[in-house]
């Protein structure tokens, strides 16, 4: 069974299944489709009423949203303006700020700017001073350069005019001994040379050196002599000795003697005339490049003792004498210290380490100069190579001397304070007796 309401007065009823159906289809073929049309109409209406509804209510939320927007808007623009305005005024006190700068700036590029012209102005004066100075300079040094040539060149034309004469010299030298050796006999060989040597002597050194003794050797001790001692004092004081001994041969003669043979009696006449210095002059071995190349230094077989062509006669008693008139100072401090029980030790290490060292420059100055004898001897067309050993020899020469000069008392008592201490003892002894 189904109930049934009626929608007019309210009333319930019941209908079977059958009724129910009926009435259902009924309802279904016509009522159906009236509801179904205001259903349809209604939920149109509804639908319209709720777009209108909602429309509005969005027109509403627009005009709100409008309304807010414009708000935001205005908001925005004010903020906006004022921000301007900011800015605006921040732009114009940044104007004002560069302005200021722009004037500073220019204010210190305008000092600068007239720093800068004043450092440009005085660097260029001081340039124009110093390319002043220079070429002031440099025409003072092309007028010394132009100097030095030609005090060079007037030097160097009486060098050769030194070295042309002694070349003629020596040439002329050589001549007389060849010519001599053939003229003398045998007994006449050694006196000859012997007399020859003593001229020289008289002629060149007699009158520089007034007082010198230079003599035969007439003293026979232990059955030997020698045949020509020299000795040279400076006010009483002997500073050097030298034992000649002159050997010459003939050509023809048919035992021939060496050097060699005579140095040992030589060295032995030395020592018993008590003689510093020993000295061959010899003519023997006359092929012998060795000999004939100068003055030849025998002291590493005999001390102080050298082998010489007569025409060293001169410069080996020169050379002596200058490097032993030198030591005269040294050897009477060394009296005085000696009279006093000094320690000298160390002075006459020192005085020992000079003559060595003179001894080496000389060495090296006698064979530059034994160069350029045999050079002279050989030739005339060696001139230059004649020229360039003497001015080695000159040098070696000036380097002795150099040392010589520089050797001093301090120097030599260096390191020796007893010895230091004892010559400033004997300084003011000295100067408190001429007191």
């Amino acid at each position: 069974m189904k109930e049934l309401r009626c929608p007019n007065c309210g009333n319930v009823f019941t209908v079977d299944e059958n009724d129910y159906a009926a009435l259902l289809s009924q309802v279904k073929n016509k009522e159906f489709e009236d509801e179904l049309s205001r259903r349809i109409h209604e939920l149109e209406q509804n639908r319209k009423a709720q777009e209108a509804a909602e429309q509005a209510r969005m027109a509403a939320e627009k005009a709100a949203a409008d309304s807010r927007m414009q708000a935001e808007q205005l908001r925005r623009d004010q903020a906006a303006r004022n921000a301007i305005q900011q800015k605006e005024l921040m732009l114009q006190q940044k104007e004002t700020e560069i302005n200021t700068l722009k004037t500073q700036l220019n204010s210190i590029v305008s000092v600068k700017n007239a720093e800068m012209t004043a450092a440009l102005t005085k660097r260029e004066m001081e340039y124009q001073q110093k390319q002043s100075e220079q070429k002031a300079v440099i025409e003072r040094l092309m007028g010394a350069e132009q100097q030095a040539r030609t005090e060079a060149q007037i030097k160097e034309n009486q060098l050769k005019e030194q070295y042309e004469e002694k070349l003629r010299a020596a040439k002329e030298q050589v001549e007389y001994y060849k010519d001599l050796k053939t003229r003398m006999s045998t007994k006449m060989v050694g006196e000859t040379l012997e007399q020859h040597c003593s001229t020289l002597f008289n002629q060149m050194l007699r009158p520089i050196m007034p007082n010198a003794y230079f003599e035969k050797d007439n003293e026979v001790v232990e059955g030997t002599k020698g045949d020509f001692v020299f000795r040279d004092s400076y006010e009483g004081q002997e500073y050097v000795s030298i034992m000649f001994e002159m050997k010459n041969e003939n050509d023809e003669t048919s035992s021939k003697h060496k050097n060699e043979d005579f140095l040992k009696k030589l060295d032995e006449d030395r020592r018993k005339k008590g003689c510093e210095y020993a000295v061959l002059v010899s003519l023997l071995e006359a092929d012998s490049e060795l000999y004939n190349s100068g003055i030849v230094d025998m002291s590493h077989r005999y001390e102080k003792m050298y082998v010489i062509r007569p025409q060293f006669f001169i410069p080996i008693i020169t050379l002596l004498v200058q490097t032993s008139r030198k030591t005269i100072a040294y050897q009477r401090q060394l009296a005085i210290a000696q009279a006093q029980s000094v320690d000298v030790t160390n002075f006459e290490e020192q005085l020992a380490d000079f003559k060595d060292k003179f001894g080496r420059n000389y060495r090296l100055a006698a064979e530059k100069f034994q160069s350029a004898i045999a050079e002279i001897d050989k030739s005339i067309q060696h001139l230059q190579k004649i020229k360039e050993a003497l001015i080695g020899s000159e040098n070696n020469l000036r380097l002795a001397n150099d040392k010589a000069e520089a050797l001093t008392i301090k120097k030599l008592t260096r390191g020796n304070p007893t010895m230091k201490a004892k010559f400033d003892e004997a300084r003011e002894t000295g100067v408190q007796d001429e007191a």
